[in-house]
């Protein structure tokens, strides 16, 4: 049970994820205690929260803006700038519990900086583990660091596993609302518009997230994810599309049995068990309203007309370094499709070349083996991912 205020640190405090955590700590204020906020170059809206949370450190990781910034308007906050902040944030003595909620690769050092620190990690960035799940978990276990999931899918496997004996898991379930193109065909997708997949029928997330959502990019990621967090085969991890988005896990045991964790899509749920971990108790989520509540869909996704998803699972069994590469592809492919540089089908279409073009340079993997590469081997897959995209797409 927490016994005394946990001192928390935002890693990304001005995207989606971070403001919905501010929400939470607004709630709990004999429970948390924020003492740090971090952002990427969004000053105003970081002042803002700076203002209503007097943290004792705000920092901006864009160096660009130190010239721009001054510093003594965060006051009684101390303002730093750059990356090294960032790091030195998440690793401050006095900090207890790290949310890392920064979008794509640039949130594995946060991450990784903060298991080395031994602190509490509420891990709201998947790309860390899939860039570097056993490494990471390996590290978190060499320096009694804990890793809790803040992901809605893995948080509901989370909380299903409290209590239950591994071996007696037959597979795990992700879902997937399906996102804006559910129902469509490959030939219906090609002219899709950066508007209508960034039209997300259930979730309000952040572009980059939205458009992997689109893709299902996002939940192959996930596979990769759930591979190393809760230590199961490619082969144990189920996804099924649910357009409710109420079912945001399962959880199948040996002998047949099904456990689901249900609730509205909030954010602020999986937020608030994951920073106030293992208490439960009343919060600002939404409820289910079970007098409106009248069915439940599931089907099996469309492989044909979303390829992401059999990229997710090739990755999961490849290992190494592929995850990297993975991820590395997509993050420039989306970026490309949202300033109008390449069509809504390139994204997948870069990451399964990319993805094969090192898979045929690199033999097959122990894919639970973190002795075999680096933190800095991973930093330079994903730089080399990162340059063959940009070729790919300019071609």
């Amino acid at each position: 049970m927490v016994s005394q205020k946990r001192r928390l640190v935002i890693l990304g405090s001005t995207g989606s994820i971070g403001r919905n955590a501010l929400e939470v700590v607004a709630k709990f204020p004999e429970r948390i205690e924020l003492v740090g906020l971090a952002a990427r170059r969004n000053a105003r809206l970081l002042w803002e929260q700076v203002r209503q949370f007097a943290p004792r450190w705000a920092v901006l990781t864009d160096e660009t803006l130190r010239e721009h910034v001054p510093a003594e308007t965060f006051h009684p906050a101390e303002l730093r700038f750059g990356e090294s902040a960032l790091r030195e944030l998440a690793q401050e003595p006095s900090v207890d519990l790290v949310l890392v909620a920064i979008v794509g690769a640039a949130g594995l050092l946060g991450a990784w900086s903060a298991v080395e620190a031994g602190k509490i990690v509420a891990l709201a960035n998947k790309e860390a583990l899939v860039l570097a799940g056993p490494l990471l978990l390996r590290r978190a276990q060499e320096c009694h660091a804990q890793i809790l999931p803040v992901d809605s899918e893995h948080s509901a496997i989370f909380q299903l596993l409290q209590g239950r004996n591994p071996e007696e898991v037959s597979r795990i379930i992700l879902t997937a609302s399906g996102g804006p193109f559910r129902g469509k065909t490959r030939a219906e997708l090609e002219n899709v518009t950066v508007a209508q997949a960034l039209n997300h029928p259930t979730w309000h997330m952040g572009p980059k997230i939205t458009i992997d959502s689109a893709t299902l990019m996002n939940k192959a990621l996930e596979i990769i994810e759930a591979r190393w967090l809760f230590n199961v085969a490619p082969e144990q991890i189920l996804v099924q599309i649910h357009p409710e988005s109420i079912v945001h896990g399962l959880v199948e045991m040996r002998d047949g049995a099904v456990f689901a964790q249900l609730s509205p899509p909030d954010m602020r749920l999986p937020i608030q068990y994951a920073l106030l971990y293992p208490q439960r108790c009343p919060g600002p989520a939404q409820r289910l309203d079970w007098s409106t509540l009248r069915a439940l869909h599931f089907e099996p996704p469309d492989l044909a007309t979303f390829p992401a998803l059999e990229l997710g699972y090739e990755v999961a069994r490849h290992g190494g370094l592929s995850g990297a590469v993975l991820n590395a592809a997509n993050e420039v492919a989306v970026e490309y499709f949202l300033q109008g540089r390449c069509r809504f089908l390139d994204i997948p279409r870069v990451c399964r070349d990319i993805v094969n073009t090192y898979m045929q340079q690199r033999p097959l993997q122990p894919t639970s083996d973190a002795s075999t590469y680096t933190l800095e081997d991973i930093l330079a897959a994903d730089r080399w991912a990162r340059q063959e995209a940009h070729r790919w797409l300019k071609r």
